[in-house]
């Protein structure tokens, strides 16, 4: 499968050169990013330990690994990684890319059979992608009864939206105008979008935050580098939206889905 739409597309290739610019600039010792990131993927790892442990054998898929995602990080022996630019990565950052299985494929239609993982993740992904909805469905799909789903995306006010929906079209009438962020991402989210993804599926919410009151205070505390920012502090913008969620057990993929409670 390859995206369809022309944004999709300059999205996955503004992504690869953002990436491939930032493998040109690691220092010769990577040691430090590396705790980093190892830390980030440590405090998801007991954020997930609060709903599902993560005792050994269990199977761990995460969608949108990219260039630095969990997965690599997280110290699950079996873990599989899916991106669409998976090869890619495994080029460019070879210190840390192997100690995953990773997959080049996308998240709209991943190839594993129902039911076969025991914690899924996507972390800040889906927006990126071409088609939102489709993925979390496709996370759903795959996860195993019982299974726990770690999802996280950003969300904004409405105004952003809007100027996203305005650069996608402006974009297919030919205009030449390319706003770096509107290009970087095929959609901007609300908080009432993002949890409409989960309508309709078999899944269990047990966590949810939408971090708004958060990114609010972060606009007004730092200082404003240029116009976007002053507008971020009166209209929020990359708030972080988690939600975890349990498959449910009774369900199976003929079977009706459940309203989302």
């Amino acid at each position: 499968m390859q995206p369809t739409t022309a944004r999709a597309r300059r999205a996955l290739a503004r992504q690869l050169a953002y990436q491939e610019a930032k493998a040109r600039d690691l220092p010769a010792d990577t040691r430090a990013m590396e705790l980093e990131l190892t830390g980030y993927a440590s405090s998801i790892k007991a954020r997930i330990e609060r709903h599902r442990a993560m005792e050994p054998g269990v199977r761990v898929l995460e969608v949108g690994s990219g260039a630095h995602g969990l997965v690599f990080f997280l110290g699950v022996e079996g873990a599989i990684g899916v991106d669409p630019l998976a090869t890619e990565y495994a080029r460019l950052f070879p210190a840390w890319q192997p100690r995953a299985r990773t997959i080049a494929a996308f998240g709209e239609s991943l190839p594993f059979e129902d039911r076969s993982f025991d914690v899924v993740i996507s972390d800040n992904v889906i927006d990126h992608a071409e088609d939102p909805a489709r993925i979390v469905r496709e996370l759903a799909r795959v996860l195993a009864p019982g299974g726990l789903l770690y999802f996280t995306v950003h969300v904004h006010h409405p105004l952003y939206g809007a100027v996203s929906r305005l650069h996608g079209l402006w974009q297919r009438l030919g205009v030449p105008v390319e706003i770096g962020p509107f290009a970087d991402h095929t959609v901007h989210l609300t908080v009432a979008e993002a949890r409409r993804l989960f309508e309709g599926l078999a899944l269990r919410v047990v966590h949810e935050e939408s971090g708004v009151a958060e990114a609010r205070e972060l606009a007004h505390r730092l200082a404003p580098r240029h116009a976007g920012d002053r507008l971020k502090r009166l209209f929020f913008k990359n708030a972080r939206f988690e939600l975890m969620a349990v498959r449910d057990p009774e369900w199976t993929p003929s079977s009706p889905s459940p309203e989302t409670p």
